[in-house]
């Protein structure tokens, strides 16, 4: 099967082109053309996934151009980490397509959407393969690209923070300047060997050819285009305004393809980072502030759509800080993979509640579970997965961070990151109980709630499943996925009683996180923001998380206005004296030269007969002097 791992990627490419060119016109054409050629990428990327299991690995590559002694290819890594991806991403997408036809049935852009998605697919597949710097930096910015026209997909109607365009724009500049950094240390890598392969590089970098100052230097930068990708401090103010796309995309960025693949980068570049371990602080370091920041946050925010982004935010520095803390692929890779799962089952299911209640505020919601058991029921398999309680998939991976911090000497980050896991508890019990616990609104209950189609609710069945099996794939009795991962890496015998330990401080700790979130939310309904008791308590610690730290109003409100004028100020000045000196210079020595040669042109012929006479005199003297006959 890995000599077709190529078609995963190109299957969803197929059907882009398919509905662009095909079945634009015919909406359910376009949806099955998208979902199909899905299905066949996931059928593939589980053969591929099986062969690997069963000791295959190939790298497969064509040149695609020479220049000098560099030759540029376009190949295909298949090994554990990227089957791992392939089934991730294919998995997610194909449920998130058949939810999408429940979803966005009746929208004028139905056919454009499911294009967009495929193509969303195939630009992260294509990143998941790669075996070179150039080919993931090109799938990279076509990710971004994916990401801008999706999150804006709604071009023509307002949003809830800001208009859709806005908030795509907003996220595709932002991340650009992340990837600034990437494509730099990518250049300063090639500058230092001739190679842009992995493979070659990781070799090279292993024995030394690459200096340890100068790899330190480009992990960083190449991190850098992770921090932009993920939404990690201090880039991460574009994701939650991403919320403003339809859910279906929230779910596909949150799960499996934006924001993954940050971690992912990461991940498969970790020989580079090994390589200066400065850079692995600054993962371990910046993923774990992101991750306690978007936490805060997540428990007084009032739109719940964006609770559960600021959600993903901070899932994300608990996968950078155990990528920093181990300098090993495996427990981020591992939490990568159960958050796929339970987060686009939390997407969805939030999706399945605007869809029937056309709003998102959760001062509109309440009493839900009633009128939508399946999607009442999905979304709390998603919240038990998300807090850490066993036997759900968030628990395995989560502590298994946890435990990775402390068999490493951070003790500080395995504290930080029992605060983290209370904090999501709360956070996302909060959600529960406030969307689905308690009674309808009094100005809410002349409208009609109703349970989502089949399309919508079977993908939520399926995630809620994936979310509580999921992680006994890496349990610390039979760690199977870490062993998988990194095969030099034997399977434990058990957990050891420090492990066992730090499990039972991490449950209790998120019990008692939901039994407060009940307290608070659960027995009697809290009517409005300004009523949240973190407000009425402690009203300036609420005013400073619901402010987001003030972070984005120093961006804003600083560096983009004063920043802005002093680089306007700058600019103009550049232009005036220096540009324009250039300009006017130029222009000044050609009108001089004319100046000069107008007067040859005098109009007499006596002057020209004299020019002529000149020249033959100078050439006669030339040969006599100083050519050989």
């Amino acid at each position: 099967m890995i000599q077709y791992a190529w078609l995963i990627t190109v299957m969803p490419l197929a059907a882009f082109c398919i509905i662009l060119g095909l079945t634009y016109r015919q909406k359910m054409a376009s949806a099955l053309v998208a979902i199909f050629c899905m299905g066949v990428s996931l059928a593939l990327s589980l053969g591929v996934l099986l062969a690997v299991v069963h000791g295959g690995e190939a790298e497969l590559s064509l040149t695609w151009f020479t220049l000098g002694d560099w030759r540029f290819e376009v190949g295909v890594l298949v090994d554990p980490m990227a089957a791992v991806m392939f089934v991730v991403v294919c998995f997610i997408t194909f449920f998130d397509m058949i939810y999408s036809i429940g979803y966005m049935h009746g929208d004028p852009g139905f056919s454009r959407f499911f294009a967009f998605l495929s193509l969303f697919a195939f630009s992260m597949l294509g990143l998941v393969a790669a075996n070179n710097f150039l080919q993931i930096f090109i799938f990279w910015e076509l990710v971004g690209l994916c990401s801008y026209l999706l999150i804006g997909f709604w071009y023509d109607q307002p949003g809830v923070a800001l208009p859709p365009p806005s908030a795509g724009m907003r996220a595709f500049i932002t991340t650009r300047i992340g990837d600034v950094g990437l494509l730099i240390g990518i250049l300063m890598l090639a500058a230092a060997l001739p190679t842009l392969n992995f493979r070659e590089v990781f070799a090279a970098v292993g024995a030394g050819q690459v200096p340890a100052g100068l790899a330190t230097t480009a992990a960083i930068l190449l991190f850098m285009g992770a921090v932009g990708k993920s939404a990690q401090f201090p880039l991460h103010t574009w994701l939650p305004d991403a919320m403003e796309g339809p859910t279906p995309v929230s779910a596909l960025i949150h799960a499996a393809t934006m924001v993954a693949a940050g971690v992912y980068l990461v991940a498969r570049l970790m020989p580079i980072f090994n390589a200066g371990s400065a850079s692995l602080e600054v993962v371990a370091y910046i993923g774990g502030f992101t991750a306690l920041l978007a936490a805060s946050i997540g428990i007084v925010f009032p739109d719940f759509k964006r609770v559960i982004a600021y959600s993903t935010i901070s899932q994300l520095g608990y996968m950078f800080m155990a990528l920093g803390i181990t300098g090993a692929a495996t427990a981020g890779m591992f939490h990568l993979t159960t958050h796929a799962f339970f987060k686009a089952l939390l997407f969805l299911a939030i999706g399945s509640v605007i869809h029937a209640a056309e709003s998102q505020h959760m001062r509109d919601l309440g009493g839900l579970r009633k009128y939508m058991p399946v999607t009442a029921f999905t979304f709390l398999m998603g919240a038990l997965a998300l807090s850490g309680i066993p036997p759900f998939a968030g628990f395995w991976s989560k502590d298994e961070i946890i435990y990775s911090a402390v068999e490493h000497g951070q003790t500080g980050l395995a504290v930080l990151g029992l605060v983290v896991a209370f904090m999501t508890a709360f956070y996302i019990f909060r959600v529960y109980f406030g969307t689905f616990g308690g009674e309808i609104p009094e100005h809410r209950r002349h409208h009609h709630y109703h349970e989502a189609p089949p399309t919508m609710t079977v993908p939520l069945i399926v995630l809620a499943i994936m979310a509580i099996v999921v992680g006994w794939v890496g349990t610390p009795w039979a760690n199977y996925f870490a062993a998988f991962l990194a095969p030099e890496e034997h399977l434990a015998a058990g957990p050891d009683s420090t492990a066992l330990t730090l499990m039972a401080i991490s449950t209790v700790i998120v019990v008692v996180a939901i039994l407060s979130a009940w307290l608070v939310y659960g027995r009697k309904r809290v009517p409005d923001v300004d009523a949240e008791p973190l407000a009425r308590g402690i009203p300036w610690l609420h005013k400073f998380l619901i402010n987001k730290w003030y972070i984005e109003p120093f961006y804003y409100g600083v560096i983009v206005r004063y920043g802005a004028v002093g680089l306007a100020y700058v600019a103009a000045w550049f232009d005036r004296h220096v540009i324009d000196g250039i300009v006017n210079g130029i222009a000044a020595i050609v009108g001089g030269v004319g100046q000069g040669l107008r007067h040859v042109q005098s109009g007499y012929l006596q002057f020209y007969a004299m020019v002529i006479f000149a020249a033959v005199v100078i050439v006669a003297v030339y040969i006599a002097l100083f050519v050989t006959v």
